[in-house]
């Protein structure tokens, strides 16, 4: 179907990358320790759900229009930048909630519903247009213009996927075994604000990207 030195030099790249903490792999941790991996599941196929779009979205050729758009690369960003602020703000003002960390089905799971946590793992994924250009960029090397191309996309596609949502459920796991540690208020309210200020501050990188 493809070259296999190419695959094996595309998974370790998308193994290296998708192990680097983001938005996503910090939503993961933030909502394993909320709500437990198996939760979590929801959020990270929202998440996936949204990067499956920007592949097929870049395979379509939205990757080489948001690289030569400034206007349409600009609002994409700046909404996603926002999106991320706004979570950030409502992170840190959640402050800590007894017994949230320590009971998993506990309020803050009653409180966000699996559809709610499939939309926010989608609107933090979707929130980087980067993540299309960049799709655009990534995929084309590893294409060999001799083989069928839309067997290889797929292929491609399903290793980014099977790979993220591995680093995510890690991400979400090592969130669910902190759980117990976060019990205390205090602890679980200095956490949020930790997690509300890395939301606000990967917004506000964001807001710097550039389309090169």
């Amino acid at each position: 179907m493809m070259n296999l030195q190419l695959w094996l030099v595309f998974a370790l790249t998308v193994f290296v990358l998708s192990m680097i903490p983001g938005p996503c792999m910090l939503l993961a941790a933030t909502h394993g320790m909320h709500h437990g991996s198996r939760r979590t599941l929801v959020t990270t196929a929202g998440a996936l759900s949204a990067l499956v779009l920007m592949m097929l979205a870049s395979a379509a050729g939205l990757g080489a229009l948001f690289a030569a758009s400034a206007p349409a690369f600009a609002a994409v960003k700046w909404a996603g930048a926002a999106y991320l602020v706004y979570l950030g703000v409502r992170t840190w003002r959640s402050g800590g909630q007894e017994g949230v960390g320590l009971r998993l089905a506990g309020e803050e799971g009653v409180r966000r519903s699996a559809w709610q946590r499939y939309r926010q793992g989608f609107a933090v994924a979707a929130s980087n247009p980067k993540a299309i250009v960049f799709f655009g960029a990534l995929f084309p090397q590893f294409i060999d213009p001799t083989r069928p191309q839309a067997v290889q996309y797929a292929l491609l596609c399903a290793t980014f996927v099977s790979i993220e949502t591995a680093w995510q459920m890690a991400y979400a796991f090592g969130g669910m075994r902190l759980a117990a540690w976060f019990g205390d208020p205090g602890r679980l309210r200095t956490f949020n604000r930790l997690s509300g200020g890395m939301f606000v501050g990967l917004g506000v990188l964001l807001s710097t990207v550039h389309r090169s």
